[in-house]
């Protein structure tokens, strides 16, 4: 008697053991065929942009299209010439710039043609801060910190570019200047990629304002002229003695 209930207490145990055994086996079936198809999704064909492919979908095997032909980014239309270019709408292409070379050997430009000579942006003091900002940053380690062309590379052996100073840039439109930050010309590079549009015109303001602090006669001008501007405004002109005076002024014999 006791050994068939011990007996029946084991069966009962082994069978709950296999359905234990049964149901783990099952688990793991499931989760290897669900990490197959995760695997499969991870891993499936597709293509890597900048990548030359093996496939035949393009005739050419590259993965990354190039954008239809007259695409323009938004954003990138760029209507505004003068502003991005220091250029006229209508340049002439058929004049083209003349050129000289000084004593230091450098090639410096003597005519300017289809440069604008007014800025595309209003000089505003935050204009010119700014440009003397990024003057500091990109163009003094060469002309200087007055522009005179003598900057830091140049006092350690780099050829000295020509001064803002003489009467040849003193004289050039600002677009001259905009379009050589934007280019390059001779020994200096183009610094579009480095510097935006507006920040070009900040340093070509601040170029402008260096001219004008080394230039006295310039100045004399310039403070003559509101002298003049404010001797206008302020002193009554001098009364013609035979007209009449107005009948409220306070003269003898009048009244008040």
């Amino acid at each position: 008697m006791y050994q068939n209930k011990v007996g029946g207490r084991l069966l009962a145990v082994g069978g709950r053991l296999r359905t234990i055994y049964c149901l783990l086996l099952t688990a793991a079936c499931l989760l290897a065929s669900g990490c197959g198809v995760r695997f499969d999704m991870q891993d499936q064909p597709r293509y890597k942009a900048y990548k030359k492919e093996d496939g035949t979908f393009f005739s050419d095997h590259r993965a990354s299209r190039d954008a239809p032909e007259g695409t323009v980014a938004r954003g990138f239309l760029k209507e505004n010439k003068a502003l991005y270019t220091g250029k006229i709408d209508n340049p002439n292409a058929n004049v083209q710039v003349e050129t000289t070379t000084n004593a230091a050997g450098n090639t410096i430009v003597t005519s300017f043609p289809n440069a604008i000579d007014e800025f595309p942006v209003p000089v505003t003091k935050e204009l010119v801060d700014r440009g003397q900002e990024r003057y500091n940053i990109y163009c003094i380690v060469c002309h200087g910190p007055v522009g005179a062309g003598d900057g830091m590379i140049v006092r350690r052996g780099f050829g000295a570019p020509p001064t803002y100073h003489d009467d040849r840039l003193r004289n050039a439109p600002v677009g001259h200047f905009f379009d050589v930050i934007s280019n390059g010309w001779g020994k200096m590079n183009g610094y579009s990629a480095q510097i935006s549009a507006n920040d070009r015109w900040a340093i070509v303001s601040y170029i402008r304002a260096l001219q004008m602090s080394q230039n006295p006669e310039e100045i004399s001008k310039l403070n003559g002229s509101s002298t003049s501007s404010a001797a206008n405004t302020s002193t009554p002109a001098a009364r013609n003695p035979n007209t009449p005076a107005p009948a409220n002024a306070n003269t003898t014999g009048g009244r008040r």
